[in-house]
């Protein structure tokens, strides 16, 4: 039977108490400590806030309803309270040096807020902070299509930063990820202008500035409030498949570059030797051809003296004339014979060799001069007796 039905405890006392509640008087179980109650201790909490917010004068009232009245305004104040300093800690911020802060009131643009102690007012205010000054980075790779249909692997990192965050926040949805697809786009377009050659060597730094150039354009017209400072073109590569090839086209080209290093220096070194081999040619013959000239021009002269000499005195100018032409011509003969006119059968003899050869040959020309010499003055000789002498010369075998 349960404590609590009729008749089943004419005590009415409940099975935790040793009979009855403390200070009623109850049988031999009054010195017992039973648990808690409850709700005494829920009302006492009651009172004592009631007390602390201006509920004092309800603590003596013997009515639960008026107890409980008093009780949930406390609790609403305290609560209101609470609500109010959570809401004051959110509305109040603070904008860094490197920050700024876009306001939207009811969805709208209000105003950007620069550096400092700040407030909004949520949740119709909303509030957009970002590092405006901080230079951010985006990485990407993939292979790509050049303009001789060859392809490559194309590595880039794209540094930006944020220009007007007004824009950056309202125009765009996503504006990272419309800088990456804009990135994408660009590259492609540009490597997709280009030879392979270029993208592999010495077009990587133009390709860069074309780049970030039609980039800047793409963001520009989404109006996403971004700046491209830099775009680092790294080093491209063919895919793993065919770089062995490719290495092999490297190699022909590192010395396709040297064999022309080494012609330019051949050419470097012969060229000006056979410019100055030309020039001396040139001035050899300029030398040659002013000799000739002034010969002939001594020679005329001296013809045309000779012929006014002859006029004056002809036989004897004759006479010397041939006089000197025999003495230069027995003066390199080793034989000479000398015979009188056609009818006769005179022969003179003379052993010039034989001559010269007693005489030595330290006396050398100058023997040979006067033995020549002689010859002329005996052919004269001769010439005068007989008439026109027939000199013949014969070289010694």
């Amino acid at each position: 039977m349960a404590w609590n039905e009729p008749g089943g405890n004419s005590n009415n006392q409940d099975p935790w108490g040793g009979g009855g509640r403390r200070g009623n008087g109850g049988g031999g179980g009054g010195d017992r400590k039973g648990p808690p109650d409850l709700d005494e201790a829920f009302r006492k909490l009651q009172d004592k806030l009631n007390g602390v917010f201006g509920g004092g004068n309800k603590r003596g009232s013997d009515s639960n309803g008026s107890r409980g009245k008093g009780g949930g305004f406390g609790l609403l104040f305290v609560a209101l309270a609470v609500v109010g300093a959570f809401w004051l800690y959110n509305a109040i911020y603070v904008v860094d040096e490197q920050e700024q802060a876009v306001v939207l009131r009811f969805g709208k643009y209000h105003e950007t807020v620069g550096p400092g102690l700040n407030i909004y007012f949520p949740p119709i205010d909303r509030k957009f902070q970002e590092n405006v000054t901080r230079e951010r980075a985006y990485s990407k790779q993939g292979q790509m299509l050049t303009e001789d249909e060859n392809i490559i692997e194309v590595p880039l990192t794209v540094q930006y930063k944020i220009s007007s965050l007004k824009d950056y926040v309202l125009n765009v949805d996503m504006p990272e990820t419309s800088l990456q697809h804009a990135t994408d786009s660009a590259v492609r377009h540009v490597v997709g202008s280009t030879e392979m050659d270029q993208v592999l060597t010495e077009g990587r730094e133009q390709m860069a500035g074309d780049v970030r150039e039609r980039l800047q354009r793409f963001l520009d017209t989404y109006r996403t409030g971004i700046t491209v400072t830099q775009v680092n073109l790294q080093s491209a590569a063919a895919p793993r498949e065919v770089q062995e090839a490719f290495d092999d086209v490297i190699r022909a080209r590192e010395d396709e570059q040297r064999e022309k290093n080494q012609a330019e220096t051949y050419a470097n070194g012969v060229v000006p030797e056979a410019r100055g081999q030309a020039q001396r040619l040139i001035e050899d013959a300029s030398g040659y051809r002013d000799e000739v000239i002034s010969r002939a021009q001594g020679e005329a002269d001296r013809f045309t003296a000779l012929v006014a000499e002859y006029r004056k005195a002809p036989e004897v100018t004759r006479q010397r004339l041939y006089l000197d032409t025999m003495q230069q011509m027995m003066s390199n003969t080793s034989k000479v014979l000398v015979t009188g006119d056609k009818g006769q059968n005179n022969l003179l003899y003379l052993p010039l060799d034989k001559m010269i050869d007693s005489r030595g040959g330290n006396s050398g020309n100058a023997s040979s001069n006067a033995v020549g010499a002689g010859a002329a003055d005996l052919g004269a000789r001769v010439g005068n007796n007989v008439g026109q002498p027939d000199v013949r010369t014969r070289e010694s075998r």
